[in-house]
């Protein structure tokens, strides 16, 4: 179908033609309590169609995939093509750049979809249960929910290529509630991901670690505003990865809205920071990450980009547009008609976070962050912020209701020790780090 579109809107007169064809199921439940409180389930299949005139683009999209359907969209798109503005960057990859990533990604697993609905529902039960039995003061729970997804991607344009690949996800959360003897309520949460059921951790240690994170919450107080060592938990601290990820993408850098804007093989960050950007990655247990793709949306075939070495900006994150704007070359990062990372993590370091906090005689340890505080012009970054104290290198008491404030540019220089805890949960993956210089907002 999508190569059959592609080559009627040629004949229809366009000089280039891309067609992508996206299909899935998903499944979603939420219990709280023991009770079903939501259940979703829905099946998708949509068609996007970009034509070229020369340097005019459009595109178009739609859910219908009947020959009418498929006739409308092609009729609409190419009327559209005829008024749009020349973009000299605008247009296809050349040919020879184009291809699949020739190794085999493990990104679908027929176990996702096998469980039956009802297995389904008592994974997030027995995810709840085992925080609500794990301590008295987990009296109550904003839910516990386990997803499953499956997808097909179907990509043909007209100068040759034509890939497809499927993949599969699914995850369990639990999100307990602890009240205190004064009343005080806090709230925390866990959760697992993979491409395979059998790679998900049980829902009972999901659960019981969500309550671990919960009732070491309890007692929370302001501190006064001053300037400490801050360290970063790994779910906190690949925040800053995404941060780093916006500033560095081409679409960024050739709006000059970024401040890593002239940065290209400075010196961004402290030396001991080495940050990947994996598109090909295999897991040790045998399953591709979770932003693991065979080709881009141009395309291309997906590789391994190193963004950071060493503490070096070694490159932007380009699709084909943006390249040709920077006058660079594509880093094969096209997603979605803009661009996107595959498994962008921060290479491990050789201390423990144990390590790490012994180090910090009088400092912060933030588990979440909070808020939209991020300038990514400037770099200034200014966030809510909560976690434990740290007094000499031990942590002491729950921390809530305050701000960190800094600036990325710093930041990143900052990086005083990195963990050797780094754990793919997600397709972003950081270990632990500690910054100096940052300032905390709080009594």
């Amino acid at each position: 179908m999508a190569e059959e579109l592609v080559q009627r809107a040629l004949k229809a007169g366009a000089s280039d033609a891309v067609a992508g064809i996206s299909e899935g199921d998903e499944f979603s439940v939420t219990v709280r309590m023991g009770q079903v409180e939501t259940l979703e389930e829905s099946g998708s299949r949509s068609l996007g169609l970009r034509v070229y005139q020369g340097q005019r683009s459009a595109s178009a999209s739609t859910s219908d995939l009947t020959p009418d359907g498929l006739s409308q969209l092609l009729s609409s798109v190419m009327d559209l093509v005829r008024i749009t503005e020349p973009d000299p960057c605008a247009g296809l990859a050349d040919a020879a750049e184009m291809g699949i990533y020739p190794g085999d990604l493990a990104l679908y697993f027929e176990d996702v979809y096998a469980l039956p609905v009802a297995e389904r529902i008592e994974l997030a039960r027995r995810a709840e249960a085992a925080a609500l039995a794990s301590d008295a003061r987990i009296r109550n729970s904003a839910g516990a929910s386990f997803s499953a997804a499956t997808a097909r991607r179907i990509l043909a344009n007209s100068r040759g290529f034509s890939g497809e690949y499927r993949a599969s996800h699914c995850g369990i959360s639990v999100v307990p509630i602890a009240i205190d003897e004064d009343g005080g309520m806090q709230r925390d949460s866990w959760w697992s991901s993979a491409r395979r059921m059998g790679e998900l951790d049980s829902p009972e240690s999901v659960g019981q670690e969500a309550a671990r994170r919960t009732l070491r919450m309890l007692g929370a107080r302001r501190v006064a505003t001053q300037q400490v060592p801050i360290v970063f938990s790994p779910e906190a601290a690949r925040t800053l990865l995404g941060h780093l990820f916006e500033a560095a993408s081409g679409d960024a850098i050739w709006r000059s809205a970024s401040f890593l804007v002239g940065q290209l093989g400075e010196t961004i960050a402290a030396p001991a920071l080495t940050i990947h950007d994996d598109h090909t990655l295999v897991l040790p247990s045998g399953s591709g990450g979770l932003g693991s793709r065979p080709f881009d949306g141009d395309g291309l075939p997906t590789r391994r980009t190193t963004l950071v070495a060493d503490g070096v900006l070694e490159t932007w994150l380009l699709n084909v547009y943006a390249a040709r704007k920077l006058g660079l070359r594509s880093t094969a990062n096209a997603s979605g008609g803009g661009i996107g990372a595959g498994n962008l993590y921060l290479a491990a370091g050789t201390r423990s976070p144990q390590e790490i906090l012994r180090s910090v005689p009088r400092g912060l340890y933030v588990t979440s962050v909070m808020g939209f505080g991020v300038n990514l012009v400037t770099g200034d970054y200014s966030r809510g912020a909560s976690g434990l104290w740290i007094e000499d290198g031990q942590l002491t008491h729950a921390v809530e209701e305050i701000t960190i404030a800094g600036n990325l540019r710093e930041i990143f220089r900052n990086v005083v020790a990195v963990g050797n805890d780094l754990e793919f949960r997600g397709s972003v993956a950081c270990p632990t780090l500690c910054v100096e210089g940052m300032t905390i907002a709080g009594a």
